[in-house]
This record gives structure tokens, C-alpha cells and sequence, in this order.
């Protein structure tokens, strides 16, 4: 949800619990309310102050961020719908607002099920992650058999000398389109990307529109990949999955190789032609799929731009197309002795013209994760 529009919740919950404590003042004779015609005994007036209580603390709960607000709003919720039954004359227009109010705890209840993109992400990570990696470091010697302006990019990057990345776990903020005139969503991600004798990669979105929460979950594995986005983790808006998703995941996943973990790339499976000086072709391969990409770099060593025309372009998962793809890398950042990519764009260039539909910031970045973080 929007910050503003999270204030606003948040107003929401505590102004029906200033209401409610007004059945309490009524019931105990501590004030007079004009609105309240009908009389309030004792008993049902502590219950009017005990949903007021519960609304305080899930208002509360919700505005820090807490997981579980939803429950203490549930169980305001129907203490409140009691008490209003019983004061129906006076009280019943607050049935609307226990209404506006269920409906992002139904939201939250959903997104706490097994089935939600975020539990299945996080199994599918939790699966993943384990102790006791090979923890062999990257030498001159494993980079011998790479291009020349490969070499000099991984000499940039600071591998020389540091452990071999077995898996990344990073998080991002940033902007993304669904379309070239679409409206721009805020969006923030948490990715894991495993390497093994098949990579995979585990990537989980968070965003919102009109107020409405969108989650998503891209993820390629086992030779296998899907992209599905949700509006309140109930309506499907992009379900795809098939041979296109998995071929363009495989190129994201080379991609991120590229940007977060330079170490890979001394996979001896790749193959390798140089187009120039600082120009390279490369074919990657995972779970028998493979695909193409053109590396750029300048005379710092420095990766200036990924391409490749293997991935395809779909909004809905029924309908594909196939355009250059592009991440133009804009700004680099050193963490733990390495440099990766802190700044990157991910452009489709389209007949209509380039349309940039992600725009990413890095936030934080690990490498050998043990668990789940």
C-alpha cells in the first residue's frame, strides 16, 4: 500500500476506535453523545471499549509494519460487529467501515497462507540454502581461458582472490511499467539466484496500485520457470509459464550474472567469441536451454551494457514477442571488496521506440548465504 494511503488505513482504524470508546463513556456515564439515543449498559459498554482497545493496537500494529495486525484487527472487527448489532439504530453505518476495514485484513490473511507468492518463495529459497560450500577462491588461473576484456571486467569486480559464489541473496527498490504508456509502479524485490550444475533464481515483488497491493514471483528452476503477478493476492494479472518464459529467464539469470556475480562467468561452459576490442559475444546454457548475449565494456574494464535478443516481451503470459533486450548499467558500488552494478535499466527496444520498464537500485547485497535471510 502507498504511504499516504497507509496513513489514511491507519487514520481509518483509529478513528472507529475513538468511536467505539465513545459506547464506553456512554455506558459507564463519563459523557453524553447526542448520536447515541439509546441507553448502553455496563457490560456491552466494556466491550465497546474492548474493540476500541483491539482497533487501537492493529492500527498501531499495522502502521509499524507488523505481520500479524491483521489478527488483532479480525478479532476487532467481529467484537465491533457484536456491539453494533446490539445498538443498531445508533450504530449501524459502522458496519461500512468494519467492511472497509476487512478487506485488507482478507488481503493479509491471504498473503499468509502456504500458497501465497511470498511462503512459496520462501520455501523455495529455504530448500535451497545450505552451510558448507566449497569455500575455494577465484585465481588468475580460472580466468586464463575467458576474453581479454572479460578478464580485466572480473579483475574490476575484485573476484581475483575472493571465494567462489555458490548463491546471492539482494534486494531492490525501483520503478517498473507494464507498458510503454502504463502508469509507473514503485516496486521493491528480494532475489536469491543459486549455482549449481543447474542455476536457478528465486525473485519476489512487491508493489501496489491504486492502493490495491500487487505481489509477484519470477523464478526459473529445475528447467522449469513462471512469472505471475497478483492485484490483493487473489486476481491473476500475468500467469506464464512455458518454453518463452523459460528461455528469457535463462537469459535474466545470465544477466545476473553479469551484474551481481562476476564470478560465475569462469563456468567453463560458456562459450566465448570477441566482436572488438571491447566487445564480447557470449552463449550460455541451463538445463539444456541456450541463449546469446553482447557484452560491452569501456577502458576501465567496467560492463556497460548487456544484450540480447533471446528474451521475449509479454504483459499478459499468452502473448509474446521477441525485441532486443537491453540493461544499460549506469553506476557501480563496492561491497566487501567487490564492485557490482548499483544502478541498472532494463530496456525493450521495441519499433515504437525504447521502452525502459524497469528501473532498479541495489540495496543490499550478499553472497554464500547459510539461510534464509
Amino acid at each position: 500500500m502507498d504511504s499516504a494511503l497507509k496513513y489514511v488505513f491507519t487514520f481509518v482504524i483509529l478513528g472507529h476506535a475513538a468511536i467505539h470508546s465513545a459506547g464506553f463513556l456512554k455506558a459507564f456515564s463519563l459523557a453524553e453523545f447526542s448520536q447515541l439515543t439509546e441507553p448502553i449498559s455496563k457490560l456491552p459498554g466494556v466491550f465497546w471499549l474492548i474493540s476500541a482497545l483491539l482497533f487501537i493496537a492493529a492500527g498501531l500494529l499495522y502502521l509499524q509494519g507488523k505481520d500479524y495486525w491483521w489478527m488483532v484487527a479480525s478479532v476487532a472487527i467481529v467484537v465491533s460487529q457484536i456491539v453494533i448489532f446490539q445498538q443498531w439504530t445508533d450504530a449501524k453505518y459502522g458496519t461500512i467501515v468494519n467492511v472497509v476495514i476487512l478487506l485488507p485484513v482478507i488481503v493479509a490473511l491471504l498473503g499468509a497462507m502456504p500458497s501465497s507468492f511470498q511462503n512459496v518463495y520462501r520455501s523455495e529459497v529455504q530448500a535451497r540454502v545450505s552451510p558448507g560450500e566449497d569455500d575455494s577462491i577465484v585465481s588468475e588461473a580460472d580466468i586464463q581461458h575467458l576474453p581479454e576484456s572479460v578478464q580485466n571486467y572480473l579483475r574490476y569486480s575484485g573476484v581475483i582472490g575472493m571465494p567462489k559464489v555458490h548463491n546471492f541473496h539482494a534486494s531492490f527498490t525501483g520503478t517498473m511499467t507494464r507498458s510503454m504508456n502504463s502508469k509507473t509502479l514503485n516496486v521493491s524485490t528480494d532475489q536469491y539466484n543459486f549455482f549449481a550444475a543447474e542455476n536457478s533464481r528465486f525473485f519476489y515483488i512487491e508493489s501496489s496500485l491504486f492502493g490495491i497491493p500487487l505481489t509477484g514471483l519470477h523464478q526459473i528452476a529445475e528447467g522449469e520457470a513462471t512469472f505471475q503477478i497478483k492485484a490483493a493476492s487473489m486476481v491473476s494479472v500475468v500467469d506464464a509459464k512455458g518454453e518463452k518464459v523459460v528461455q528469457s529467464d535463462t537469459v535474466t539469470l545470465f544477466n545476473d550474472m553479469w551484474l551481481l556475480a562476476p564470478a560465475t562467468l569462469i563456468d567453463p561452459g560458456i562459450q566465448w567469441s570477441e566482436v572488438g576490442p571491447m566487445t564480447v559475444k557470449a552463449t550460455f546454457t541451463n538445463s539444456g536451454i541456450s541463449i546469446s548475449a553482447t557484452l560491452f565494456f569501456n577502458e576501465t574494464g567496467q560492463l556497460t551494457r548487456f544484450e540480447s535478443h533471446d528474451r521475449y516481451m509479454t504483459d499478459d503470459g499468452a502473448n509474446y514477442t521477441t525485441y532486443k533486450w537491453s540493461t544499460p548499467i549506469r553506476d557501480y558500488l563496492e561491497t566487501d571488496g567487490r564492485m557490482v552494478t548499483s544502478k541498472a535499466e532494463a530496456i525493450w527496444h521495441t519499433p515504437d521506440g525504447d521502452w525502459t520498464y524497469a528501473d532498479f537500485n541495489l540495496s543490499e547485497i550478499e553472497y554464500n548465504v547459510t539461510g534464509l535471510q
